[in-house]
């Protein structure tokens, strides 16, 4: 539709013949045109027993010009409008017509506090059974890769590992040296009244190895990596990239997903252990400055951890890394639409991997105290 000039602007005649009140409108009917004719217009039909509105020679007209011509044609009852000469023109004014005619849906009823509870329990349901099956693909397609491991995109899972990994070495050894200061100065103020200051290696190293190194490793993924996932993956679904590999043939999980688990799973033992590393660093700096030779120091920890301690600590770290990066993935393969969907996604796999690694450390806690580890 070519634009119209100032000239083209819409103009309006009245008449009166036989057939009542004749409205002709002329020219081009936009958002303008039509809010300075409205009033005129609507006075002009008001007083008419029958009204006949000549759009013929309309050379323009917008959704606002064909709501005047509609409102004057339904302000008396039998009122006619003579369609414009231009096919274009006349479309939109029964597209107009049409969507003005539909009834008025009226919201939905607010569902009784029961079937609340019920629609509720069953979004729930189908969110756990989306959860399963993702965790089911994802096993299947580790299968898959073990089978046939040359399908494995090594670079993609290199780049990944150094994410995850490598980059997150200079975090990890300050919260690990910070950790275990805090926790040696912390320990010598109520230990120091029973003269039980040399045991303070004894219930840092144990701590560090067998659970906050694990643990706070985990948190520091789920932060860095985990929210990383979701934001990549979140943006392509938002994309439809991820529409488009399924579409090609390409499986997603084993493209996209296996890859950044397997980075997760190999990086978390080796930041749990530069973190329980540097967590004993930062208690032998407040043990020398108590008064402590490091030698006894390194003495009273080899005597308190085992090796079972370091085992076990390391194996809940791979699992932890291994359900931080399921988590990402999976809030970012389930992004909606929209410019809210990546920040959600990202925030999903945040808070879902924190929770879901303290849920698993309180697990592993009652299963090594049954197991007698």
């Amino acid at each position: 539709m070519p634009a119209a000039g100032p000239a083209a602007t819409a103009q309006m005649q009245c008449s009166e013949g036989a057939d009542g009140v004749r409205l002709r409108i002329a020219g081009h009917l936009d958002a303008a045109a039509a809010a300075r004719l409205w009033r005129p217009a609507s006075a002009a039909a008001a007083g008419a027993k029958q009204l006949v509105i000549d759009a013929a020679d309309l050379t323009g007209l917008d959704t606002s010009g064909a709501v005047l011509l509609l409102h004057l044609e339904a302000s008396i009852p039998g009122a006619r409008t003579e369609a414009p000469t231009d096919e274009s023109l006349a479309g939109l004014l029964a597209r107009s017509r049409a969507a003005l005619a539909q009834p008025v849906t009226a919201a939905p009823a607010a569902l009784p506090l029961l079937a609340q509870l019920g629609q509720a329990t069953l979004d729930a349901g189908q969110h756990g059974l989306d959860r399963v099956s993702f965790l089911g693909e994802a096993v299947m397609a580790g299968a898959g890769m073990l089978l046939h491991p040359w399908r494995l995109r090594l670079s993609e899972a290199l780049r990944h590992l150094d994410e995850a990994g490598l980059r997150a070495f200079g975090l990890t050894l300050l919260l690990g040296f910070l950790l275990g200061l805090i926790l040696a100065f912390q320990s010598s103020i109520p230990m120091r009244q029973f003269g039980a200051e040399i045991y303070i290696p004894n219930l840092v190293g144990i701590s560090l190895l067998r659970e906050l190194g694990p643990l706070m490793a985990a948190i520091i993924l789920a932060g860095r990596t985990g929210s990383a996932f979701a934001a990549e993956l979140g943006t392509m679904t938002v994309n439809e990239e991820i529409d488009a590999l399924r579409i090609m043939g390409i499986d997603p999980i084993a493209w996209l997903v296996l890859p950044r688990l397997l980075a997760a799973a190999l990086a978390m033992p080796v930041l749990a252990l530069v973190l329980s590393l540097a967590g004993l660093l930062g208690m032998g700096t407040v043990m020398v400055v108590l008064g402590f030779p490091p030698v006894a120091v390194l003495k009273q920890v080899q005597n308190a951890v085992q090796i079972k301690d370091l085992v076990g600590g390391l194996f809940k770290a791979a699992i932890f890394g291994l359900v931080v990066g399921l988590i990402g993935c999976r809030a970012g393969l389930g992004a909606g639409r929209g410019p809210r969907a990546v920040g959600d996604a990202a925030t999903t796999a945040v808070v879902g991997g924190i929770v879901g690694v303290v849920v698993l450390d309180g697990i592993f806690a009652v299963l090594f105290n049954r197991l007698g580890w």
